[in-house]
């Protein structure tokens, strides 16, 4: 079956709106969407290959050199799908948009399969 790498976008000002909102506000997001997002994980655990993780900071590196950057990734995971579309409709209650400041879930198919 077809794996689709499946990319948590945030924007950054959204993070920083988060990030502003008080210990209090942000514990009662978190009290919502975590339990909503392990119910998403378990309901979908048949397509999920791997369960990736959340990211930080990002470092880029070019042939110029290593340097800190910016980008919208916030995390990934890899799952199973018929198609694009169908990986798509796994996430479209996804707490990361629907509770968490996330911006989407770029869906994204593997055109190479790493060897094992």
């Amino acid at each position: 079956m077809p794996k689709f790498l499946a990319v948590y976008t945030m924007k950054p000002e959204d993070l920083a709106r988060f990030r502003s909102l008080s210990k209090v506000e942000q514990d009662a997001i978190d009290a919502a969407g975590v339990p909503r997002w392990v119910a998403w994980e378990e309901r979908n655990d048949a397509a999920i290959v791997n369960r990736g993780g959340m990211v930080g900071k990002t470092t880029r590196v070019t042939r110029d050199g290593i340097t800190p950057a910016t980008n919208a990734i916030c995390g990934y995971l890899i799952v199973e799908a018929e198609t694009a579309g169908a990986a798509a409709e796994l996430f479209r209650d996804h707490p990361h948009i629907t509770v968490f400041p996330g911006d989407g879930v770029d869906i994204m198919p593997f055109v190479t399969e790493a060897a094992g």
